[in-house]
């Protein structure tokens, strides 16, 4: 597990617990099941930022 990082969840998910987290470091960003934080997906931070601006303009 990813201790040395704040996790976070969206403002949109609610005060139910089925949503991703993320924690974003320095160089990367670690994402995890909120309902079973235990290992993550770590991603270098340009690449997960590609990702996320794909998503914006679908």
């Amino acid at each position: 597990m990813n201790n040395d990082k704040t996790w976070r969840k969206s403002t949109h998910s609610g005060a139910g617990n089925n949503c991703v987290e993320l924690a974003v470091g320095r160089d990367t960003t670690s994402v995890r099941d909120s309902k079973r934080p235990g290992p993550a997906l770590t991603f270098a931070d340009r690449p997960f930022r590609a990702f996320l601006g794909s998503l914006r303009r679908t």
